[in-house]
């Protein structure tokens, strides 16, 4: 069977054709598509380059609240929901609707995968914030980026043969978040009821005093200004100017050097929070555009945690991925750059799902 895996972001669509006859699914073929937000134009292109048609489509839609636990198949019902959700992930679920849309034309079944179903065991603990019970059930924290995760905790798990590892992962790139996994299950994350949570971003701030944002909306800011704020002109682009991890690193000026100081110490703290929460850990990961490819941000990070154990060593570190370990043979607690692949997740969870192999209730949970 050949799946056609979709990503729709903002401004293109990711893809990648499996052949999913084979296990784990093999790569046939795979690109990027620049949008314009013409999606309908962008996924013909992509159908038509295709080598053979597909006979089945996956879309990654990252909010799937707390309904949608495992891959379902795309039925009016599930699109509904999913539309429901934008407001949470404007960013994201709006464009994943309109390549759903997009691709109906194909008339193959389609599967929606959730960046929010690795999380979906998180306790209590973790999900829950400190407001009134009354609120509804829908404020909670979600948790994102979880096929990025869940793919860096099982090929970690292949790597190194440790099947009940606990490990901290790093998703850094445009977006970024950090997962506590303890034998392949997520016990906690940075990102929470929305992707705007958490670390610093390209152009998101990460973690914010609510009251922060009470005190600029009472100044006169319009609700649409403070989301186009948060969503758009906070995080590295608040602090420098621009988003660009590689061109911040290449400049020397002040503005720059605090947007990547502050950006790796957010990190910091988030990992050594889940270190403690883990009751200590194998490894930290690093992935993602800048976390894959950037020996600059992982000495960053890693600078803050010798007192855990964690010492990089510099030649594996310049290798990045192509060196898997970075830390050196002695180091108490080991660091590794992984190239995730969410795409071969999608499509291995997809096929799963139309074979009825996939789960329909929750992971268990880890004892409270």
């Amino acid at each position: 069977m050949l799946l056609l895996a979709l990503n729709c972001g903002s401004a293109t669509v990711k893809y990648k054709l499996f052949d999913c006859a084979e296990r784990p699914p093999r790569l046939v073929t795979g690109g990027k598509v620049e949008t314009s937000t013409r999606y309908s134009e962008a996924i013909a292109r992509i159908v038509a380059g295709l080598p053979a048609r597909p006979d089945a489509v996956a879309h990654r839609v990252v909010h799937g609240g707390s309904r949608f636990e495992a891959p379902v198949l795309l039925e009016p019902e599930v699109e509904a929901e999913i539309r429901r959700l934008v407001p949470l992930a404007p960013l994201h679920n709006a464009p994943a609707l309109e390549g759903i849309d997009a691709a109906r034309r194909l008339g193959v079944p389609m599967i929606a995968v959730f960046d929010t179903a690795f999380h979906a065991a998180l306790p209590e603990r973790a999900w829950r914030y400190a407001l009134p019970a009354s609120l509804p059930a829908e404020v909670r924290r979600y948790g994102f980026h979880g096929l990025s995760h869940q793919y860096l905790a099982e090929r970690y798990s292949e790597l190194t043969g440790s099947k009940q590892a606990a490990i901290v992962t790093l998703h850094l790139g445009s977006g970024c978040s950090a997962a506590a996994i303890r034998g392949g299950v997520s016990v906690d994350t940075s990102m929470g009821m929305t992707p705007l949570e958490g670390l610093v971003m390209g152009t998101r701030a990460g973690d914010l005093d609510p009251g922060a944002i009470l005190y600029l909306l009472r100044s006169g800011t319009s609700l649409e200004a403070m989301e186009q704020m948060l969503h758009h002109e906070a995080g590295l682009q608040g602090l420098a100017g621009m988003s660009d991890m590689r061109a911040l690193l290449a400049r020397s000026d002040p503005q720059a050097r605090t947007a990547v100081e502050v950006f790796c110490y957010r990190i910091r703290k988030y990992v050594g929070a889940y270190l403690a929460a883990l009751g200590g850990a194998e490894a930290v990961v690093f992935s993602g555009g800048i976390g894959e490819n950037s020996p600059e941000i992982r000495r960053g990070v890693a600078e803050g945690l010798e007192c855990f154990g964690l010492v990089l060593d510099s030649e594996r570190n310049r290798a990045g991925p192509d060196a898997g370990r970075i830390s050196t043979d002695g180091a108490r607690l080991h660091a590794w750059a992984i190239r995730t692949d969410e795409e071969v997740l999608i499509a291995r969870l997809a096929v799963e799902r139309l074979e009825d192999r996939s789960p329909t209730l929750r992971r268990p949970k880890h004892d409270e």
